[in-house]
């Protein structure tokens, strides 16, 4: 099997393999079949995002080799290649937003810093559930005559769980911030009030 990404349309196919092969990158890396000049083949879909695109060659490369399938995948493709890169750039992420929260007294500003943690779907704390509904999903189909109540995949799904009512709570909080009042203005910086005006004084004779 070889994933890879077309250099003139860059478009990801996956070429080779048989029936449960295709079953494999169907159902792990959202590939679809269409009919090529010989044989057919598999690519992912037109609108596919890029980063979606990796995460699905990855996914869908790693199943195949785990059913015995000898596998290429393009370095491209690979999210795991570029993990330590991709670990620093998000704790450079997650640094900025820190900052950028303490150096600021404005509503606005940190509204806008709750947004990037709390938004549905693209915030920090969602794509992080998101990231714990996968392994207690996986955690639970290798184990599945563990009992549930009170076990540790029910235990994982009860903090996931957690985390989506945390986050929704931010994203209430948020629009609390964005109409908060301005920071006052410090008695020091202010000008001096005017005070009565002496008594002018005419001249005598």
């Amino acid at each position: 099997m070889t994933i890879t990404r077309d250099p003139h349309t860059h478009l990801v196919l996956a070429i080779g393999g048989d029936q449960r092969a295709a079953g494999i990158l169907q159902s792990t890396g959202g590939f679809t079949r269409h009919p090529g000049p010989s044989t057919s083949y598999h690519r992912q879909p037109v609108t596919m995002p890029v980063e979606q695109q990796r995460l699905g060659a990855t996914a869908a490369s790693y199943a195949l080799m785990a059913a015995g399938y000898t596998t290429f995948l393009d370095p491209s493709l690979n999210v795991l290649a570029t993990q330590d890169g991709d670990r620093e750039a998000a704790h450079r992420y997650l640094t900025y937003l820190s900052e950028l929260a303490r150096n600021t007294t404005e509503g606005p500003v940190l509204a806008a810093v709750l947004a990037e943690i709390s938004a549905p779907d693209t915030g920090a704390l969602p794509r992080l559930r998101d990231v714990l509904v996968s392994v207690w999903t996986s955690w639970g189909n290798q184990v599945p005559a563990e009992p549930r109540d009170g076990g540790p995949v029910e235990r994982l799904m009860d903090v996931t769980d957690v985390l989506s009512r945390k986050a929704r709570e931010i994203e209430e909080l948020r629009t609390h911030a964005a109409h908060s009042p301005a920071p006052a203005t410090p008695a020091s910086s202010l000008p001096p009030a005017a005070g009565p005006k002496p008594p002018s004084r005419r001249p005598g004779p």
